[in-house]
């Protein structure tokens, strides 16, 4: 059993015991339960809880005592009893189930829709009746006062197979192309669609008139969000009289009531995934939707999340056990998911157990994957001397890695170490040692780095001491043992830089200061020094004579000022003297430049004006374009713009079209003049 908690809820995950792994054959499973007592003590709530590869869609009866569950390879049904806590029955079927309904109180009634446009009805005895729809179904609601099986799907009408006279009626004809999701209100019976196109459609059976239309995909779009392609409704579920929850393809959820168009709150889950399933949870006011990653609990009030859950494979289906705290999910892996949450409510009747069980757990979760293995890098393989093993039955490879037997570990490190255990005794008493020395009277030992501001933390906080001595102060934390600031005095490029124009303008009295801090760090280094040569601890005398001065020091400040800046105005002016003189002895050569081939020199100004375009954004430029006519912006019918360029014509292409069009007019001319002397010839002419 593992324990996650998130916002102080503690999720039991039931259907996880101690961790195999996917690659040990059968037989060495069991030789490993038979050896190993954790193994054989797992939880296992129901038996064989699980399908052959993968669980496509997971209900409970409406008695509560079964749960039916389907899955594939083969398609296939199961039915657990929870009172047995074992399977009750199997049964294969021809095609892969897209969902189904139980008609009965217990699993004697099953209607099953396949992925191949068959529906398949069950009872207690096995299969009973098959029927084709038209279209591709998605999804199906019954309607217990008239009888009818309502089927949406890959079209824009909604079947309906009227189960007490046995035959098709006449269908709902919808706007939409085609419909994902339907939903029957069992107070009043109205019948709601989800289409492709974001909208909900509500029909009332009695009169097969439509009563409203729901647009979703405007009211999904909020600020935050980005939708790259139009939201369509994959989730749709009704809770009493006037509430709707809508789950939208790019992973928002939509609470609605019936009586406005606008919703009453909208969930983002973040995560641009399909809404698989929404549930409602009454005692807490809750709302459970699920994508294929994370199945989030919020507040249906406020939405402020209450919980979450994040399985290790992508959720197929969630369902809420009725009136307990268990969920159950169908994952894309062969096992199904049974997790218990107490906050949300107690445990089934036929699982009272779990909530004695719940109360012994520790707080936190194991961490821990395969108990058995040990995960090495190849470095550790390296370092232990089993790079040779690479490629043999004694490692596994994985990821970036390879797992091996844990005793054999053990062992190969026992054999490059054989004093390990020695060092780690000296270490644990070395330890002690420190622990003891701790609580005798120290020095003061500085860091390597920034030793002066230390020494100035340390006297702040011995003056904040003897203050809190007196009044009653509130502390304030230390930066020497903040964790935070620990690279500071440690990292020398922290190094507080003295010398530097800012320093010395923030800190004007850092010159007298500083010598009487210097003279404490050469009274404590000679400490230090002595201590280590004679290893004996020695008391040293605090002057009180020196803390008086600071007060004096203070009445100068402005002066301190002064002198500091004209000291910094003297330094530049000595730079900028060294400056002229090493430009006065620098000669200066001349600089080349290379065309490269097939270029044409003009002038430095171009390449510069090039430059300046290059430096300048995207909205100068076409501001600069527009203005000289190379740009020309319109609107498209869609509604968005689009931008056409012309390109410059250069000098030389100017020249060559002018030389193109004289040559043209020559020719015209030519031409003209040959065509006028022909007709002179034919009327007789002479030439002249």
């Amino acid at each position: 059993m593992q324990v996650s908690s998130l916002n102080e809820v503690k999720i039991y995950s039931l259907s996880c015991g101690k961790s195999l792994p996917e690659w040990l054959s059968d037989r060495k499973k069991r030789a490993l339960q038979k050896k190993d007592v954790d193994v054989r003590r797992r939880i296992e709530l129901i038996q064989d809880f699980e399908m052959p590869t993968v669980c496509t869609t997971i209900k409970v009866s409406k008695d509560g005592q079964y749960i039916l569950a389907t899955g594939t390879y083969k398609p296939r049904v199961r039915c657990y009893d929870t009172y047995q806590l074992s399977l009750k029955f199997e049964r294969c079927l021809d095609s892969e189930v897209v969902t189904f309904e139980t008609l009965s109180d217990d699993y004697s009634k099953i209607v099953f829709l396949h992925n191949d446009r068959y529906i398949e009805f069950h009872s207690q005895s096995g299969f009973y009746y098959k029927t084709r729809i038209p279209k591709f179904g998605r999804d199906f609601s019954y309607h217990y006062p008239s009888c009818d099986l309502y089927f949406v799907g890959a079209s824009s009408e909604v079947y309906r197979l009227n189960l007490e006279q046995g035959r098709y009626l006449n269908p709902l004809q919808t706007d939409a192309a085609e419909n994902n999701v339907c939903d029957i209100n069992s107070v009043h019976g109205l019948f709601a669609t989800g289409t492709v196109e974001g909208r909900v459609e509500c029909w009332d059976p009695r009169t097969r008139g439509r009563v409203g239309l729901l647009d979703c995909a405007l009211s999904s779009v909020t600020v935050d969000s980005e939708i790259n392609s139009l939201p369509t409704i994959s989730a749709l579920k009704f809770n009493g009289a006037l509430t709707m929850a809508v789950g939208t393809s790019t992973g928002q959820v939509l609470l609605y009531d019936l009586r406005s168009d606008k919703p009453l709150l909208v969930k983002d889950h973040q995560y641009g995934l399909p809404i698989k399933s929404v549930h409602f949870q009454d005692s807490l006011d809750l709302i459970l939707s699920a994508d294929s990653r994370i199945i989030k609990m919020w507040n249906k009030n406020s939405g402020k999340i209450f919980t979450s859950l994040e399985p290790e494979h992508d959720i197929n289906d969630v369902c809420l056990y009725p009136n307990s705290g268990m969920l159950l999910t169908a994952n894309e892996t062969p096992k199904m998911g049974i997790y218990y949450i107490p906050v949300l409510g107690p445990a089934p009747r036929w699982c009272s157990f779990l909530d004695n069980l719940t109360e012994e757990l520790e707080e936190n979760p194991e961490s821990t994957v395969y108990d058995d293995y040990k995960f090495v890098t190849k470095k550790d393989l390296e370092n232990l001397g089993l790079t040779h093993l690479i490629g043999s039955p004694f490692l596994r490879a994985y990821m970036h890695g390879f797992f091996m037997d844990i005793r054999l570990y053990h062992k190969v490190k026992l054999m490059v170490n054989p004093f390990a255990y020695e060092e780690y005794r000296k270490e644990k008493i070395r330890q002690k040692i420190e622990e003891t020395r701790t609580q005798r009277v120290q020095l003061k030992k500085l860091p390597k780095v920034n030793k002066e501001l230390a020494l100035k933390l340390i006297e702040e906080e011995e003056e904040r001491q003897k203050s809190t001595w007196k009044k009653k102060v509130k502390s304030l934390p230390n930066i020497l043992t903040d964790d935070r600031f620990k690279v500071m005095f440690e990292n020398p490029d922290f190094q507080v830089d003295e010398e530097s124009e800012e320093f010395r303008l923030l800190n004007p009295l850092v010159s007298k200061i500083s010598e009487k801090r210097k003279k404490k760090l050469r009274l404590l280094e000679q400490q230090e020094l002595h201590e280590k040569e004679e290893e004996e601890e020695l008391e040293g005398k605090p002057s009180d004579a020196e803390s008086s001065e600071s007060s004096d020091d203070e009445k100068d400040w402005v002066e301190e000022v002064r002198k500091q800046r004209r000291l910094l105005q003297q330094e530049e002016k000595v730079k900028r003297q060294e400056r002229l003189r090493e430009d006065q002895q620098t000669v200066l050569k001349p600089q080349f430049y290379e065309i490269k081939a097939g270029e044409e020199f003009r002038s430095f100004k171009d390449s510069a004006t090039k430059q300046k375009l290059l430096n300048k954004t995207l909205e100068d430029r076409l501001k600069l374009e527009a203005k000289n006519g190379t740009l020309s912006v319109a609107d498209t019918t869609v509604g968005s713009k689009q931008l056409t360029f012309t390109l410059k014509r250069s000098e030389q292409q100017k020249q060559q079209q002018e030389a193109e069009k004289l040559h043209r007019q020559e020719r015209k001319t030519l031409r003209r003049s040959a065509g006028h002397l022909k007709s002179r010839h034919r009327r007789g002419r002479p030439f002249h």
